[in-house]
């Protein structure tokens, strides 16, 4: 699979490595800045480790630099990317009124979780049409919420525009 493949599917990190200062995405908590790399001693053994604070709350999450790519950690989307992303928010959701809420939650979270950017886009759609149709339950409000951060977090740092901007950009892509 090429390196192009691999970032088009988004749920696999685009390079193994980060270096400190490295900007990167980690699955469900959005953007982050590797603060830095250190080594500690776990059950004996010297492990090393990714020191990334999260943008949007100032969490700070230790990743064995070994897991990146199962825990999903990758690099921002390239900017030449982010049309495709837009395509997918301009489609037409798939029609979710057989599904009970709870079940939609379960798949908008697994969804979530994938940490890719476009299946992010997907629940941002889905969710943002339907709530047009008729009321949201809690949970599903819930993840439009984290859904439109996840999406504005990455997206106005590709663009290098502010998070305000980027949210007009993206309403205008539904009117």
């Amino acid at each position: 699979m090429g390196e192009k493949a691999k970032q088009e599917d988004g749920a696999k990190p685009g390079k193994k490595e980060f270096l400190k200062g490295d900007l990167a995405v980690y699955p469900a908590h959005g953007v982050g800045c590797i603060e830095s790399i250190e080594t500690k001693e776990i059950n004996g053994e010297n492990m090393s480790f990714y020191m990334m604070k999260i943008v949007d709350n100032g969490m700070v999450i230790m990743i064995p630099t070994a897991n990146v790519e199962s825990v999903g950690l990758r690099e921002i989307i390239q900017r030449e990317d982010i049309p495709q992303v837009y395509k997918i928010m301009q489609e037409r959701g798939l029609d979710h009124d057989k599904q009970t809420w709870n079940r939609r939650y379960r798949e908008y979270m697994d969804k979530i979780k994938t940490g890719s950017i476009y299946d992010v886009a997907e629940v941002f759609r889905d969710l943002f049409q339907l709530k047009l149709e008729k009321d949201l339950s809690f949970g599903e409000r819930k993840l439009l919420d984290t859904a439109q951060n996840l999406l504005i977090q990455e997206l106005s740092t590709a663009k290098d525009m502010d998070e305000e901007s980027m949210m007009t950009e993206i309403e205008q892509l539904f009117t």
